[in-house]
């Protein structure tokens, strides 16, 4: 899969770099490469939507803007903010008039990396993902994307940076959604402790935390799903696990036959009850039941509280979880089990995730502390 994306990935750097730019689609744009360590595969840029500078600005303004939102009270980074690793720290996303959904808010740091989009995978880019919100009527409520280009029209500011992001000054809801990710895949961070451990500097982490490692890595079992590989060091298989989160007395039958037609994934996503389906919603399969998205694990301990649906309030909650074996379901993944980790253990595997935050966190927070004012 990595091969694929590789070959993928290149095509669509060099046509950043490309004069083929310059053209009605991105106007007189000028190319914009995005800081990664050459040993890392870059993200996967769609061929219709080229990094620019202008659409970086174009989106960066968009994200922080309450006005797509129907009551002018959220925008992108309500949910997803710098101050708090671009997740909002409550269990739950919160909306339009403090309605509250049923899934977590995921950090938006090193999305445009990942191979799906929310929890259950129902987007494959993030220019797909960015459009979804926008009309959900638990989160930002507007009731079509007509009405979310209309609106974004009638602002005065927007037509010239359209004009310049794009070559025109008509507003479509695929440009803002174009925006919004090109600005999106800007949020990278790198360069942790851990990092600098794994290139060979010993003192970079504690003896804890080295523990911890071995730990991830043998005993704690969490490589299976979390796996480091250097050309991809996101700790993710951009798969889906049923690990017993929100699977206490869920009957899972009743609730997979009630949503088997559902074709508004968006919609039940945030139902109580059906939200727990998790990647069934989008494939109707029953392995796919109760399955989430192995999350990403750098700046991990920025995010609490954790899971799909926010129940463990600390990093010490998550491992005890997986040292229970989760919750016991019909579809729980194989591979989970109690592993008998001490309460040492515990710590040390703590000790390593803490090394995960990378220092490029707090260069964003303070570049973007201006834009939640």
């Amino acid at each position: 899969m990595r091969c694929s994306r590789f070959i993928i990935v290149m095509c669509a750097v060099l046509a950043v770099s490309s004069p083929r730019l310059q053209t009605s689609e991105t106007g007189n744009a000028e190319p914009f490469a995005l800081d990664i360590p050459p040993e890392i595969l870059p993200p996967i840029i769609p061929d219709d939507n080229p990094m620019t500078a202008e659409k970086v600005s174009l989106g960066r303004k968009l994200y922080f803007d309450k006005r797509l939102s129907a009551d002018n009270t959220v925008s992108c980074a309500t949910c997803h903010d710098p101050r708090l690793g671009f997740a909002d720290g409550k269990a739950v996303a919160e909306g339009i008039g403090g309605q509250k959904g049923a899934r977590n808010s995921p950090t938006t740091l090193n999305a445009g990396f990942y191979d799906f989009q929310f929890w259950d995978g129902r987007s494959v880019t993030l220019e797909d993902q960015a459009k979804q919100p926008l009309i959900n009527p638990v989160e930002m409520g507007m009731p079509s994307h007509d009405a979310v280009v209309e609106k974004v029209k009638g602002s005065e500011d927007y037509p010239d940076l359209f004009e310049k992001a794009f070559g025109t000054r008509e507003i479509t809801i695929d440009h803002i959604a174009m925006a919004i990710a090109a600005f999106e895949r800007t949020l990278i961070t790198l360069d942790s402790p851990f990092d600098r451990f794994i290139a060979g500097d010993n003192n970079a982490i504690s003896e804890s935390a080295k523990r911890g490692w071995d730990l991830f890595n043998g005993k704690g079992r969490c490589n299976t799903c979390h796996g480091y590989v250097e050309s991809y060091p996101f700790f993710t298989d951009n798969k889906f696990h049923n690990v017993g989160v929100g699977a206490k007395n869920r009957q899972f039958d009743e609730l997979a036959r009630r949503a088997e037609h559902e074709s508004d994934v968006a919609k039940v996503s945030h139902e109580t009850g059906a939200s727990e389906l998790g990647r069934f919603l989008v494939t109707k399969g029953r392995p796919d039941i109760g399955a989430f998205k192995t999350s990403g694990l750098r700046d991990i301990a920025l995010t609490a509280p954790y899971m799909h649906d926010g129940s463990e309030p600390t990093l010490e909650s998550v491992i005890e979880f997986y040292n229970r074996g989760g919750e016991t379901n019909p579809f729980l993944d194989g591979g989970i089990r109690p592993l008998e980790l001490t309460d040492e253990e515990v710590g040390d595997l703590v000790g390593f995730l803490n090394t995960l935050t990378g220092s490029h966190i707090d260069r964003l927070k303070e570049e973007f502390a201006g834009d939640m004012e």
